[in-house]
C-alpha cells in the first residue's frame, strides 16, 4: 500500500487492456458492433437471439457468448446505452427488438415498463455491478482530502458552491442520475435542515445536467469546449477507471457512498421469446452466472454481483477484498418520490404547449404597437430559457381546421429544449402566424393535448400542459366544456399527474372558462389582462408548477 503525499488514502483504479475475441473497440474502449456467429452445419433450423447490452457490459457479454453459442445458434450482441434502449423497447425506433438486454440497472427494466415496454420483466438476475461515486477532479481531491483518511460524499458537498463546478446525468433518464439522488440525500441528512440541505445540493447539481453520464466526461477540464469545466458530478465507478486507463492518469478520484444504489446489470429475458430462443438464453445466463462470466466481467473490471472486486488494486485494498458496502435498489415508490422532487427543484419536464392561432390575437395592444400574436411568441421563446436543457417540448397551435377537420396542428415536435434551442425551433416559432378567419378551437385541442400527454407520461419529470389563449371557445363543431372534463377525468390518474396550466391573454380571455379546465387537472389558471406583461404570467406560472 502507498499513501497520497497529501496524507490522505486514496483508492487507486487500475484497468488492464485486454484483447477479447470478436469485439471492436474504438477510442476509450466503446463498442461500435460485436457479432458471434457459428455457421450451421446439417441444422434442422437455427436458432438465433439478440441481446441488447450496456457499452461497458457488451464485451464480457460477447466473450461469454462465443462460449456458449453452437453450430445451430446463433447470438448476436448489440453495446446499446440503456436509456435508449429502454425508450425504443416503448417506442420501436425501427430497429429489431432484442429477445434479452442487460442494461446497467434494475431501474432502467422499470422505467422501460413505465413508458409501456410491457415485454420486458420487472427484474433479472445480476450478472455484475459497478458503484455510483462521485468522480472528483485530482486537484479538488487533493484540496480536500488534506488530514482525511478517506473522503466522503458529505466532505465534497461542503466545499464552498464557488470552489467546484458540479453536473449530473438526467436522472429521468439515467440510472447514475437516479442512484445519485440517494447518495446526495444522505450526504446532507446530519444537517440541522435536511430537507432544504438536500434541495439546495440538488439545485447545484442540476445547474449543469447531461441526457446521460456519459457527456458528463466530455465537459471535465481541459475538454474541447468546457463551458463550464466540470469538477464533481456522480459517475459509476467502472465509467472512471476506464476515463484515468484511457488518459494513462488518475485525472478523477472515486467517492464512494454507502447510500447510493449500486448499479446491477440485471439480465432481463423477455416474455416474447420462444422455446429455442428461452433455452439457448438460459445457457448464456448460466454461463454469465458462472466461471466463464466471472472471469469477463472482471477483466472489463466491473464487480461480481454481490459488490466485491474480481480483480484490480487499490491502496486502501480493504475494500477490494471485503467488497463496498453500498445500498440495494430502491422500491419503486421511493424512486418515483425522488424523482419527483428532482423535477421540482431542477424544472425538468416534459411539456406540451398549445398556442392560440385564432383571429382575434391579430389585435394589437396599446402603445406597445404589437400584436397579442406576437406578444406571446415572445413570451413563449423566454419561457423555453427557463427549462434544463434536458427538458421535452413540443409545441402546437390551435384555432379551428388547421390541419384537415383537426382544430391543432404540432409546430415544433417533442424534443429536448437544448436541441430546439440550437436547431430551427426559433425560427419556426417566430414565423407562427395567426389566422384571421380562425375561430377558437380551445375544447378539441386541450382534449388532444391532454390525451398525448397521458399516452406519453413520462416518470421522474414534469409532466404538464400550458395553454395560451385570448379567448373562449367559439367552435360549433366540436365538443362542449362538460364532454371535455369527463373525458379528463377519465383520463386522470394522481399517481401520473399532468396539470393544465391556463394562461389567459388580454381582457378577452374567459378565467372562469379555464379554471374549470385546469382545476380538475391539478393546475392553475393565470390571466395576463395587460398582454404586454403576459412573460411575467408566464414566468410565475412556471414557478408555482415547480413547488407543487
Amino acid at each position: 500500500m502507498g499513501r497520497h503525499s497529501n496524507g490522505w488514502q486514496r483508492k487507486r483504479l487500475i484497468l488492464t487492456a485486454t484483447a477479447l475475441g470478436g469485439v471492436v473497440l474504438v477510442g476509450s474502449g466503446t463498442v461500435v458492433a460485436i457479432s458471434i456467429v457459428r455457421s450451421p452445419a446439417s441444422c434442422a433450423s437455427t436458432t438465433r437471439v439478440v441481446v441488447a447490452a450496456s457499452p461497458e457490459m457488451a464485451p464480457a457479454l460477447s466473450a461469454v457468448a462465443n462460449g456458449v453459442a453452437t453450430d445451430c445458434a446463433r447470438i448476436e450482441v448489440q453495446s446499446r446505452d440503456s436509456a435508449q434502449v429502454a425508450e425504443s423497447l416503448a417506442i420501436s425506433d425501427g430497429r429489431p427488438q432484442p429477445q434479452a438486454w442487460i442494461p446497467d440497472s434494475t431501474l432502467a427494466l422499470r422505467r422501460a415498463r413505465q413508458l409501456g415496454a410491457d415485454q420486458v420483466p420487472e427484474s433479472g438476475p445480476s450478472v455484475a455491478s459497478s458503484p455510483v461515486v462521485l468522480a472528483v477532479a485530482q486537484n479538488i481531491a487533493d484540496g480536500i482530502g488534506k488530514g482525511r483518511a478517506f473522503l466522503r460524499w458529505a466532505d465534497v458537498l461542503n466545499v464552498a458552491n464557488g470552489s467546484v463546478v458540479t453536473g449530473m446525468p438526467d436522472p429521468a433518464r439515467d440510472s447514475v442520475g437516479v442512484s445519485a439522488l440517494f447518495g446526495l440525500r444522505d450526504a446532507v441528512r446530519d444537517t440541522p435542515d435536511p430537507e432544504a440541505a438536500n434541495q439546495a445540493v440538488l439545485r447545484r447539481f442540476s445547474a449543469n445536467t447531461t441526457s446521460v453520464e456519459g457527456d458528463l466526461f466530455s465537459r471535465l477540464p481541459g475538454a474541447a469546449t468546457p463551458n463550464p469545466a466540470l469538477t464533481v458530478f456522480p459517475a459509476s465507478e467502472n465509467s472512471v477507471i476506464r476515463y484515468n486507463v484511457d488518459r494513462g492518469t488518475d485525472g478523477l478520484v472515486a467517492v464512494y457512498s454507502s447510500a447510493a444504489p449500486t448499479l446491477d446489470y440485471p439480465f432481463a429475458v423477455f416474455n416474447s421469446v420462444t422455446k429455442d430462443q428461452e433455452t439457448l438464453l438460459n445457457s448464456l445466463v448460466r454461463a454469465m452466472l458462472g466461471k466463464p462470466g466471472a472471469d469477463a466481467v472482471a477483466r472489463a473490471d466491473l464487480r461480481a454481483a454481490g459488490g466485491q472486486a474480481l480483480r484490480g488494486e487499490m491502496t486502501d485494498n480493504r475494500i477490494w477484498r471485503r467488497g463496498l458496502q453500498t445500498a440495494k435498489t430502491p422500491f419503486s415508490m421511493e424512486v418515483e418520490q425522488a424523482l419527483y422532487q428532482w423535477a421540482g427543484v431542477s424544472l425538468s419536464a416534459r411539456v406540451q404547449v398549445l398556442i392560440d392561432v385564432s383571429g382575434s390575437m391579430n389585435t394589437t395592444v396599446g402603445a406597445t404597437g404589437k400584436t397579442r400574436m406576437q406578444l406571446t411568441l415572445e413570451a413563449a421563446e423566454q419561457g423555453l430559457q427557463l427549462f434544463q436543457a434536458t427538458t421535452q417540448l413540443r409545441i402546437s397551435t390551435f384555432a379551428t381546421n388547421l390541419d384537415g377537420e383537426k382544430d391543432y396542428a404540432e409546430v415544433l415536435p417533442m424534443a429536448p429544449v437544448g436541441e430546439q434551442l440550437s436547431g430551427e425551433a426559433l425560427t419556426k416559432l417566430r414565423s407562427i402566424k395567426a389566422n384571421p378567419e380562425g375561430q377558437c378551437g380551445l375544447y378539441d385541442s386541450i382534449l388532444a393535448a391532454y390525451e398525448r400527454a397521458r399516452e406519453e407520461w413520462e416518470p421522474g419529470r414534469l409532466n404538464f400542459v400550458v395553454v395560451m389563449t385570448d379567448g373562449r371557445n367559439n367552435d360549433p363543431a366540436g365538443i362542449g366544456l362538460p364532454e371535455l372534463r369527463t373525458q379528463m377525468t377519465r383520463l386522470g390518474d394522481w399517481k401520473r399527474p399532468i396539470p393544465v396550466i391556463g394562461v389567459g391573454i388580454g381582457p378577452g380571455a374567459d378565467e372562469a372558462e379555464l379554471a374549470q379546465i385546469t382545476t380538475p387537472s391539478g393546475g392553475q389558471t393565470f390571466i395576463a389582462e395587460d398582454p404586454a406583461k403576459i412573460m411575467d404570467v408566464f414566468y410565475t406560472a412556471l414557478s408555482r408548477l415547480s413547488r407543487t
